[in-house]
């Protein structure tokens, strides 16, 4: 009798002393944000108190889950470095090995974004070869969220954090794996880098109910229960299914190509992007990280008739909206006939421009596009002003003219115009027009920019009107 009173007791100490459980997010081989108070969170038994080592400097920290279970703390984290080990434990200790400390940066968007350093099928990917021979590092931690549709915010998804090589690149972000390893090489440290993408997606996707609420009366979030026609493309699926379960762990700023999919909507996405961040911001509880998002690229979707350019106006008005951002121009490596252009190294080094300069704190980096700042007409001729141009304006086409400037008077009418630089900006005239009142430049769908500042960052196109 007494041996089966003891069998019985063990039995249920065994079934109350519940293992730690962890999200995906939170495992071996990850990268934490130095320098910060990293969150790490999970579930326990009911009330247990989880303690949390950290082996860097063998500090305990203890936190009581709530009764149902879930508990979370913030680490102090050290200057880069690692390999380093963390225990958790409700009385059952489980150990996160091969960790390391450096910067951590989250991708997101649509194809673009998504667009594998392998690349898609028949679409290349330029320098993949190279890339993919300099992978592998094991300074480089990779974290992929696999695609998901929600109507719910999840809080795990199914993968694991992979340390760099051949094979882990070949299926991660091209943008977002440039980037990280650039930047690893830059700082000397390691870099983790978090991929949540889905192709052909809008913004409203990647959007939590709560951010979409000024929008109601335009987007429409479906209900819960409504589950019979789920689609990646319907309001908070994405942020539900691929957001979520990363949302709140430590990073020091976002990445995001995105836009293609709203650009029949140009106004209202300049206030989506803005109300993204924000919200972002906010569920992530880790300052106002950098936002740098890219410019898409000039291209003729079938339809069209003037999105495109519109697009590209809202995303380079929304850099007034949001604080601590940043935007890479594309204007000069579009593809004509590809919506997804090769050249993404370009694009993950303007980038990476922003970071250095704004997250980082590098001096004398170019990394501000020029932008338009005011005009003046002299007779038949525009002066144009311009911001983020201290060194002044090139073309690097050998000498060729400037293109795809037009001029209108005041019966709003645009002729092709002959411009040329100045040293205060640049000059527009059109024999068309003798007394101009606006100036358009690149206000196409497609076209190759032409117009870059001294240091080689294409001009977004522009326009003085706003007609």
């Amino acid at each position: 009798m007494q041996k089966l009173i003891i069998s019985f007791f063990l039995l249920l100490s065994l079934h109350v002393s519940a293992t730690v459980k962890l999200p995906a997010i939170i495992g071996s081989n990850m990268v934490l944000q130095q320098r910060s108070q990293a969150a790490l969170w999970g579930t326990a038994a009911a009330n247990a108190r989880v303690t949390v080592t950290t082996s860097w400097n063998k500090k305990l920290y203890t936190v009581k889950a709530g009764a149902d279970g879930a508990w979370k703390v913030k680490v102090q984290t050290p200057a880069a470095g690692g390999p380093y080990d963390i225990t958790i434990s409700d009385g059952k200790p489980l150990t996160l090995h091969n960790i390391l400390i450096g910067e951590v940066w989250f991708c997101s968007g649509q194809s673009n974004m998504e667009m594998p350093v392998k690349g898609f099928k028949n679409q290349t990917i330029l320098h993949a070869a190279d890339i993919l021979m300099e992978a592998d590092n094991p300074q480089i931690r990779l974290f992929n969220v696999p695609k998901k549709i929600s109507r719910v915010p999840l809080s795990d998804c199914n993968t694991t954090w992979q340390v760099s090589d051949a094979a882990s690149a070949a299926d991660f972000s091209a943008v977002g794996y440039q980037f990280a390893q650039m930047l690893q090489q830059k700082l000397k440290v390691p870099v983790g880098i978090i991929e949540a993408t889905w192709g052909g997606t809008v913004i409203e996707a990647w959007m939590h109910a709560q951010a979409l609420q000024p929008f109601t009366n335009e987007i429409k979030i479906p209900a819960v229960t409504d589950t019979l026609k789920l689609s990646p493309n319907d309001p908070t699926n994405l942020y539900n299914g691929m957001v979520s379960p990363v949302m709140g762990y430590t990073i020091n700023g976002a990445l995001w190509y995105q836009g293609e999919s709203n650009r029949g909507r140009a106004a209202q996405y300049r206030q989506l992007m803005g109300a993204m961040v924000k919200s972002w911001r906010t569920a992530w509880d880790c300052g106002e990280w950098g936002f740098y998002y890219v410019q898409i690229a000039p291209f003729v979707y079938k339809g069209d008739k003037g999105e495109t350019f519109l697009l590209r106006e809202a995303q380079l008005k929304a850099l007034d909206d949001i604080p601590n951002s940043g935007m890479a121009v594309s204007m000069d490596v579009g593809d004509q006939t590809n919506i997804h252009p090769a050249d993404k190294t370009i694009i993950a080094k303007r980038l990476l421009y922003n970071a250095l300069a704004k997250t980082y704190g590098y001096k004398n980096i170019p990394y501000a596009t020029p932008v338009y700042k005011n005009m003046k007409v002299a007779t038949d001729t525009v002066q144009l002003f311009f911001n983020n141009a201290p060194n002044g304006l090139t073309t690097f086409s050998f000498n060729k003219p400037l293109s795809d400037f037009e001029v209108a008077g005041a019966d709003k009418v645009f002729h092709p115009a002959t411009a040329w630089i100045t040293g205060y900006g640049i000059a527009v005239k059109s024999e068309e027009v003798k007394t101009p009142v606006a100036v358009r430049y690149a206000y196409k769908d497609w076209l190759v920019g032409t117009l870059f500042s001294n240091e080689g960052l294409p001009v977004s196109s522009f326009r003085t009107d706003e007609w």
